[in-house]
């Protein structure tokens, strides 16, 4: 019997940080997927059997020009993306499309309002933030949702900014980030009796993940614990300004900057570790968080968090049994959770194993790719 097929487009496959669509690519079960990319990367670490990245279209100014300034039509449209993407959906026999990030649907709305089989837009973060030099985004955004028989978003708090921009709640379906258990299982640590406290944040490196905040925090405990120690692991503009950071609060022989870790490497880490932090932050441009993928992947083997108030972070992270959250962009709040998991290791070896539980209850891989896939059906049953 034939698997219906979704056609999963992304701009980009994938950009190192997207590992959490690879999982749900690869894991789909009821469902056959290809991929529509306009961009190859990190082929060696998302390998993919079935990618369809279609060549650029000749330019015909004739054709441009009436399309363009006689018909009005969209840039979709008359850059020739258009016929090019419907003919690879048609020979590719597609059932549906799952358009993975907000922007990017907004560049193929003009399409999706054309095709007649459903599509699903999936938001992550960033992509419900007005654009600048983009004022057309965000009407178009909204002219979007309101089309849409379906609309995904990763958290609850991305669901809410979805519905303040005019989506109806019923068509909005929460599509979690699913870690595969199995890659980072829970480790029993012992607390540090000669308070070598190791904290570890994985994350790009960029304004939203408060990492200045992160290493203010960690000078706070280091003063306490000179034995304790932080890793940032990941990549991104801000690498050299948090370097010459931890240099002036005099944590360069503390602070290591591992970069971009593979999946086995990034739980090695973490066993390593024994909080997890991550003070995430509204940026001026309206940039939110979801749920952080890494913060899960911490939880499972078993950090508590130190986090804060913002996004989805508290739908993963119980205060007070989980982890510990305090409001953004207060590093001495911050300071203060750390202070209390290291005074009373008796609270950390209890949040210790409630994180590893409850990241196993909620963001299971497996339960989540079949949540997605009966969203699917769903779709298909509305069609």
């Amino acid at each position: 019997m034939r698997k219906p097929v979704v056609a999963s487009y992304c701009t980009t496959f994938l950009k190192p940080e997207m590992l959490h669509i690879y999982r749900q690519v690869t894991g789909l079960r009821r469902f056959q997927t290809f991929i529509v990319c306009k961009e190859r990367q990190c082929a060696d670490r998302y390998p993919f059997p079935d990618i369809e990245q279609p060549p650029s279209v000749k330019k015909n100014f004739l054709r441009r020009f009436w399309l363009k300034y006689v018909k009005k039509e969209p840039p979709i449209v008359y850059r020739g993306e258009y016929g090019v993407l419907a003919s690879v959906l048609e020979r590719r026999e597609a059932d549906l499309m799952h358009v993975y990030f907000g922007h990017t649907g907004v560049h193929l709305f003009p399409f999706l309002e054309r095709w007649p089989k459903p599509a699903v837009v999936s938001f992550h973060g960033m992509d419900v933030q007005p654009r600048a030099g983009q004022p057309d985004y965000l009407p178009n955004l909204k002219r979007m949702l309101q089309f849409l028989p379906m609309v995904m978003a990763r958290s609850e708090s991305l669901r809410d900014r979805l519905i303040d921009l005019g989506c109806d709640p019923a068509k909005i379906r929460i599509n979690r980030t699913g870690i595969p258990m199995d890659q980072f299982p829970f480790r029993d640590r012992p607390v540090p009796q000669d308070g070598s406290w190791h904290l570890v944040q994985a994350c790009r490196l960029i304004e939203k993940k408060g990492l200045d905040l992160t290493l203010r925090a960690f000078a706070d405990l280091h003063g306490r614990f000179p034995a304790a120690k932080l890793t940032i692991a990941g990549e991104g503009p801000l690498l050299e300004s948090l370097r010459t950071q931890a240099e002036e609060l005099n944590l360069a022989n503390s602070v290591a900057f591992p970069g971009f870790l593979s999946v086995p490497d990034l739980a090695g880490l973490y066993a390593s570790a024994h909080v997890f932090i991550h003070p995430s932050r509204l940026t001026e441009d309206q940039n939110q968080e979801g749920i952080p993928n890494s913060m899960i992947e911490a939880m499972a083997t078993g950090l508590p968090v130190v986090a804060t108030l913002h996004g989805g972070i508290p739908e993963a992270v119980a205060n007070g049994v989980t982890g510990l959250l305090t409001p953004e962009n207060d590093w001495q709040a911050l300071a203060s959770s750390l202070d209390r998991l290291t005074s009373r290791p008796e609270d950390w070896v209890t949040m210790s194993k409630a994180a590893a539980a409850a990241a196993r209850e909620n963001f299971d891989s497996a339960v989540q790719v079949a949540k997605l896939e009966g969203f699917y059906e769903e779709l298909l049953t509305k069609s």
